[in-house]
């Protein structure tokens, strides 16, 4: 469905009131505000994906005292940087990263690019970092498209519920539409947002009474038509796969002695199958885990974090 005819009034309007929520709701984030690097804002997009923030912080922190520029994480053993990952899930993010760092460290002169096609170039960068980390490291006008925002978008402008998935054509057009022409209005705009989404638009149960632009919600004034049918984004089920494998084999080998010391961490073979009841989905989990360079099997059948 087109956006309305009156998007880009209504879309003024709401800026003021965004731009005032934001102000007194916005989470004090460590990598908000100007406090962090370009490379910090990245890290913290990287890490953010598909895990909640306030898992992200602990670890964020952590991870930029340790290697606070890209310089550093590129020089770290792989063992450190897996490590490190803890259980923030998707374990490959953390190795794409130290690739990224290191492009960033050889061929950038351990500065970030600051334009866009630079940015997507690099290892592990999609178009939502990339356009995260020109809005939010640089203050640049672009728009910044990710569940919540279009969420907020969908539901606000359109007065329909988003369906998740990739983003379409005619969803960036109406982030291009409604973003305001000054940058630094521009930077709040997808800030406020993307929080608005996150604390109060939410995908299931909305908090429609305490949301700033409730008067300006086409999706409120239709009666919030299809909420609940199906989620923006749909309930992975996790007990059981190999996703959880993969995480088991990988907290036994962090929690193993020796891993950020002379010695080499290792898990006996005898104690790898003592992990998981299913032997053949084991052995698939390992060799994937092989396969995407986050550990290593010895010819003993034993196992280790790469070096």
């Amino acid at each position: 469905m087109p956006a309305s005819g009156n998007t880009v009034s209504r879309a003024a309007h709401a800026r003021l009131r965004l731009a005032a929520w934001w102000e007194a709701n916005a989470r004090d984030l460590p990598w908000r505000f100007g406090r962090a690097t370009p490379w910090g804002v990245l890290v913290s997009e990287v890490m953010s994906q598909q895990t909640q923030m306030s898992r992200v912080v602990p670890y964020w922190t952590a991870w930029m005292d340790r290697w606070p520029d890209a310089a550093a994480l590129a020089a770290a053993p792989k063992s450190d940087v897996i490590t490190m990952w803890g259980r923030l899930g998707y374990p490959r993010r953390a190795l794409r990263l130290q690739e990224c760092a290191r492009v960033v460290a050889t061929e950038c002169g351990d500065e970030l690019p600051r334009t866009y096609d630079a940015l997507i170039a690099l290892p592990g960068v999609g178009d939502y970092t990339a356009s995260a980390v020109m809005s939010f490291a640089y203050g640049e006008r672009i728009a910044v498209v990710d569940t919540n925002i279009r969420r907020v978008l969908s539901r606000v402008f359109l007065g329909e519920e988003s369906r998740g998935g990739a983003a379409n054509a005619a969803e960036r057009a109406l982030a291009d539409e409604v973003l305001p022409a000054d940058a630094s209005r521009s930077v709040v705009w997808n800030q406020s947002v993307m929080e608005l989404g996150a604390l109060v638009c939410t995908a299931k149960n909305p908090l429609c009474a305490h949301c700033p632009v409730a008067g300006d919600c086409m999706f409120l004034a239709a009666g919030r038509p299809g909420l609940g049918e199906r989620r923006t984004r749909p309930r992975q089920r996790f007990q059981g796969t190999d996703r959880q494998v993969r995480g088991i084999v990988l907290d036994a080998l962090r929690k193993a002695p020796g891993v950020s010391g002379e010695g080499a961490s290792v898990l006996e073979r005898a104690t790898v199958e003592s992990l998981w009841k299913d032997r053949d989905q084991l052995d698939r989990c390992v060799a994937s885990l092989d396969e995407d360079g986050l550990i290593e099997i010895a010819p003993d059948g034993s196992l280790r974090l790469p070096q």
